[in-house]
């Protein structure tokens, strides 16, 4: 069974590390890694050793340049009072970009259009999760750990089902950086819209225990069937 790795670049909007898929000639499923504010492509792309290797795996790298090798996807910033605001308008170019990632992701790799799934971290979460709201037509599932929803950079249109949509969710409850109530608050918007979804709460800050990683695993291998 032979596993490629490879650094690249090409026609996507982001800089990207690939697993192809173990499969020949045969479109695979598409796992989507889009990682936390500081981190990088190589973040979440540590959980492919864990992950089905008939499923192609592409982890992007924000474009926003932090420090000490780590990126985000717009920028977070804290007034003299601790209060937070972001860039909107970065946070949907940034989701816009996902969105042609997987438009060209099915045109380079022999991956298949109907079998995409997204996994997020933190900020990372926050936009595949208004990535699949929005463009509910790319995505078929959607693994979101400890970020949240926000209705400033997701597009509903009643036009569009989303019935087709899964999403896995998990968050700490001692979470610090983005707080356990905010983000379950937040999952209203799946119950307006009768998305199915299931989430799952961790004694955990900011991160992914051992037993979160399992049940979220788990979650993913009966969502993502391997092509016969």
């Amino acid at each position: 069974m032979k596993i490629w790795l490879q650094l690249m670049n090409n026609k996507l909007p982001f800089y990207h590390l690939i697993r192809k898929s173990s499969l020949e000639n045969i479109p695979s499923p598409l796992l989507i890694m889009v990682h936390g504010y500081g981190s990088n492509e190589k973040d979440l792309f540590s959980f492919s050793r864990a992950i089905p290797d008939h499923i192609t795996i592409i982890s992007l790298r924000g474009d926003i340049e932090i420090q000490n090798d780590g990126y985000a996807w717009y920028n977070i910033s804290l007034d003299f009072n601790g209060n937070k605001s972001y860039d909107i308008a970065k946070a949907l170019e940034s989701r816009d970009k996902i969105v042609k990632s997987i438009d060209q992701c099915i045109e380079m790799y022999n991956v298949d259009k109907k079998n995409i799934t997204l996994m997020g971290f933190s900020q990372g979460s926050m936009l595949v999760n208004a990535v699949a709201l929005s463009f509910p037509e790319k995505v078929n599932n959607v693994i979101s750990l400890s970020g949240a929803f926000d209705p400033n950079i997701i597009d509903i249109l009643k036009i569009k089902s989303l019935k087709k949509l899964s999403f896995y969710v998990s968050h700490g409850t001692q979470d610090e950086i983005l707080p356990f109530e905010l983000s379950k608050q937040s999952l209203e918007i799946l119950n307006q819209n009768e998305v199915n979804y299931i989430f799952e709460e961790y004694p955990i800050g900011h991160g992914v225990s051992p037993d979160n990683f399992k049940s979220m695993l788990k979650w993913m291998n009966e969502k993502i069937n391997s092509p016969q």
